[in-house]
């Protein structure tokens, strides 16, 4: 298919007019061959990723973490120039979605965390860069907090860390990848959640989390966030027939 269908098919689907506020330069961020045949996915843009692309015969990455942010890039020097270099000189496009992939109510990170837990009732429940990513809502069923870590731990093939009680039920659970922060902790006790599932856990979480009487399951930012590439990869293949892959790159973290 040609590389400006798949571009702006992308674009519709993250609707990413409706992200004005993220930091990402979200969309097409660097534009190779006009035909695609083959993508890549992954969450994170770099030369590891770039390589394994090539080696794939990839015409087109996506990605959760893209290569310019803010203002853009400044120099094409360094560990950039061989990014770049890298991919202008393989012909490969890529695309970078930040929040509009942590936000999609059928394939984000944070549906796809959701669904794995059975998460019903959902509603919008924490606002990040002027935009609601994180979703709130109850189990079928209550079960211990340290239980639900440890399952999703499973499913993403993790070492989840949990702090609280690991022997209190749980009922009302949010649910925000990557690292909310203290920010999303308090955001979960002010919707009347009794477990934050999440990417990363924080130094200063800690006493709050005691405090508000609030667990945290914390899967790590890099596997809490390839649930939604992986979702939209299969949406691409179904779609459009092309050949994927995901390149698993764990940063550990």
């Amino acid at each position: 298919m040609e590389l400006a269908e798949l571009v702006g098919w992308l674009d519709e689907q993250l609707a990413l007019k409706q992200f004005p506020g993220d930091h990402s330069n979200n969309g097409l961020q660097v534009e190779g061959k006009k035909d695609v045949s083959r993508a890549v996915f992954g969450v994170d843009a770099c030369r590891e990723l770039f390589d394994a692309a090539a080696e794939a015969h990839a015409d087109f990455i996506f990605v959760h973490h893209g290569l310019s942010w803010g203002g853009g890039l400044r120099r094409l020097t360094g560990i950039t120039a061989g990014r770049m270099a890298a991919l202008f000189g393989s012909g490969i496009s890529l695309y970078a979605a930040h929040l509009p992939l942590d936000a999609h109510p059928e394939f984000g990170n944070n549906a796809r965390l959701s669904d794995m837990i059975g998460l019903k009732d959902r509603i919008p429940f924490f606002e990040y860069d002027g935009c609601d990513i994180g979703f709130a809502g109850r189990l079928p069923e209550a079960a211990p907090g340290e239980e639900i870590a440890a399952y999703l731990g499973e499913k993403l093939g993790v070492e989840p860390v949990f702090y609280g009680d690991p022997g209190r039920k749980v009922s009302r659970i949010a649910v925000v990848s990557g690292g909310g922060g203290l920010d999303s902790l308090e955001a979960a006790a002010s919707c009347g959640c009794d477990l934050l599932v999440t990417g990363e856990f924080e130094h200063v979480m800690f006493h709050p989390c005691r405090e508000l009487g609030i667990g945290v399951a914390a899967l790590g930012h890099y596997a809490s966030e390839t649930t939604g590439p992986r979702a939209l990869m299969d949406k691409v293949a179904r779609t459009w027939g092309l050949e994927t892959r995901f390149v698993d790159i764990p940063t550990g973290l």
